[in-house]
């Protein structure tokens, strides 16, 4: 499987009533499409995985495989408790997913073989290749990565843990295991923000959530990274990136509300976060409406 472009994780729009508004994910999936991604995430961090019901994870994934209409890979959200967990993978393997993105297991921390057993469970309750994502109460190790490159249904690592030396070895486990076709994702929160550090890491791939609210931005940073353009990478983390974070960092949880708000403030009527994620103030969405006018100038729009 191959990611060619920014990785692209779509929020998960809803009603007034509450429910989830397909025909504006749609909209919102197929709108971005143009601006090239290398794969769709739907129901996953973005997405607010943790806020879906089974048949609400149902309807999202289907809804976005219809959008994408196979122009690129689609990577469906499982995890939580393991039995939401091996249902979340039946369904996006009967929605047309072409992969899985294992977020971690709910609340309790188990040791290394645990977390295997998790990674190895829900594998085998579909057809679908998994992605691992390292964070939170599911911290791999080294060895339990290179344990899980064994099996050939794993097919990447994320990293959202942010410990760059573990994330080092356990690069270098993946690669001494033999495994040329294994993923390696940067997966912390505003992931632009440390990607320079990551690349040298050997961890190419990173998501990006700021690619749901405004594609231009996010897509004018990933072609300076692939091109080498360091003057333009670095205005475009000064002068956007690292002010968004510093916004984010105000309100636990404004990672996807944020998001949200940035695609309200665009037109596109997604609806508020659940809880227990909170929308921003007044005063913040005023702080967010510069952030990205400012982001817009330097993407040239």
């Amino acid at each position: 499987m191959n990611f060619d472009g920014v990785l692209f994780f779509p929020v998960t729009p809803f009603t007034p009533e509450g429910t989830v508004d397909v025909g504006i994910l749609k909209e919102h999936i197929t709108s971005r499409l143009p601006h090239g991604p290398g794969g769709v995430f739907p129901a996953c961090g973005t997405g607010e995985f943790h806020a879906l019901s089974i048949d609400e994870v149902r309807t999202v994934v289907t809804a976005a495989v219809q959008a994408v209409a196979g122009q690129v890979p689609v990577v469906a959200g499982a995890g939580g408790p393991l039995g939401h967990a091996l249902a979340c993978a039946r369904v996006a393997e009967e929605a047309g997913a072409d992969a899985l993105l294992v977020l971690p297991p709910y609340l309790v921390t188990g040791p290394t073989d645990g977390l295997v057993a998790y990674i190895e469970a829900v594998a085998a309750a579909s057809s679908l290749p998994v992605i691992v994502y390292h964070r939170g109460n599911a911290k791999y190790t080294a060895a339990s990565m290179a344990r899980l490159a064994a099996n050939p249904k794993v097919i990447g690592f994320k990293d959202g843990l942010g410990d760059v030396g573990l994330a080092q070895e356990i690069v270098s486990a993946i690669n001494t295991s033999g495994r040329t076709d294994f993923l390696l994702f940067n997966g912390l929160l505003t992931a632009e923000l440390t990607q320079g550090a990551y690349r040298g890491l050997g961890i190419p791939l990173y998501s990006s959530a700021a690619f749901a609210m405004a594609p231009e931005i996010a897509k004018a940073y990933y072609d300076a990274y692939i091109s080498g353009d360091e003057d333009r990478r670095h205005a475009l983390l000064d002068g956007f990136y690292a002010p968004l974070v510093r916004l984010r960092d105000q309100t636990p949880g404004f990672g996807v509300s944020l998001i949200k708000a940035g695609l309200r403030l665009g037109g596109l009527p997604v609806g508020p976060v659940r809880a227990p994620l909170v929308d921003p103030t007044e005063e913040q969405l005023v702080q967010l409406k510069s952030i990205l006018a400012k982001g817009y100038e330097l993407a040239g729009r």
